[in-house]
Parts: structure tokens; sequence; C-alpha cells
């Protein structure tokens, strides 16, 4: 697992601009009731080209003034064309403060 995190890690700071896969992603937000607290949202990734691809998907958590508060990496790796992934973006901030998740950056790879 931590292999993977690093390679879209890499992948997402080589990527130019938003990436070339904010298309292909979706972003839900997940009620804290059922995340025990934590702030959570489901990436759900869809592949949308041809060929089998993975994705590297940069989620930043932000607060009522739309600053970054916390910012995470989710992946799926070789996708065949068609098929989606559900990863979950989980902040690390506390339970307490207003925070919305957005897809800051996507590169399918």
């Amino acid at each position: 697992m931590d292999a993977s995190r690093t390679k879209a890690t890499e992948v997402l700071q080589a990527a130019p601009g938003e990436g070339n896969a904010m298309g292909d992603v979706v972003i839900t937000g997940v009620p804290r009731t059922t995340t025990g607290g934590l702030h959570a949202a489901i990436v759900t990734i869809t592949n949308s080209t041809n060929a089998t691809a993975s994705y590297a998907v940069q989620v930043a958590f932000k607060d009522e003034a739309g600053q970054v508060a916390d910012t995470t990496v989710v992946w799926a790796e070789n996708l065949a064309a068609g098929q989606k992934a559900q990863p979950v973006a989980f902040s690390r901030k506390p339970a307490d403060m207003k925070l919305v998740a957005v897809v800051t950056k996507a590169q399918r790879y």
C-alpha cells in the first residue's frame, strides 16, 4: 500500500496543472455520523479510456474560508476500460472543523 501511495504522489507531482483526468473523477461527501466523526469523501474514478489505466487523485479539505486545511492522495490501479473504483479520502483534521472535500488534481497514467 505504501508503494502505491508513493507512486500516486509522484505521478501527481509530475503532472501539469489539474492533470489529465479531472473529468473521470466525482467526489461525494460522507456523513460524519457514518465515519466515527472523521471528515471523509468517496472518490469515484471511472476509466473513460479504451485501455487499462491507473489514476492518482489529490483531494483537498477546505475550511469555511475556502482555505486548504488538509490534503490527501487516493489512487486506483489497473482499472479496465469503463471500470470504476471508489477509494475513500479521509482528513486528519479535528471533527469539529467544518470542511468540504474537493478534487484538486487527477492524473491518469
